[in-house]
């Protein structure tokens, strides 16, 4: 079973950046899709992103489009949450989260889909 530790996240001010890492244990990362989360307090988790098992395809909530990029590096067991333009509302704790999937074009956008998750970073953009 994997792994996965989060590292990077912090405070920011707003329009500033950040990068989110999860790396994950064991030779069976690239059998997962991987997304992230986030969980503000007093609210339900949200979905961010999530990446397909070859990196070839991803999917963004709507609230980050255009400012937030998932990639992932298999040969280090790695998959990172690129954050850019935060703005207050990103304030929350960042999960990342793994999903065993067959085929290399997965994708999955619900929490109930991921079956491994980290312990969660969190991110606090003072505006």
């Amino acid at each position: 079973q994997v792994q996965l530790v989060e590292s990077g996240g912090g405070l920011v001010q707003a329009g500033g950046s950040l990068r989110l890492s999860c790396a994950a244990s064991g030779r069976t990362f690239s059998t997962y899709v991987m997304g992230w989360f986030r969980q503000a307090p007093g609210k339900e988790r949200q979905f961010v992103a999530a990446i397909s098992r070859s990196g070839g395809s991803t999917r963004y909530a709507d609230s980050v489009k255009g400012r937030f990029t998932i990639s992932r590096d298999n040969a280090k067991n790695t998959v990172y949450l690129q954050m850019n333009s935060l703005n207050f509302e990103d304030t929350a704790v960042y999960y990342c989260a793994a999903g065993s999937a067959a085929l290399f074009s997965t994708i999955y956008s619900y929490a109930s889909q991921y079956t491994r998750w980290g312990q969660g970073t969190q991110v606090t953009v003072s505006s």
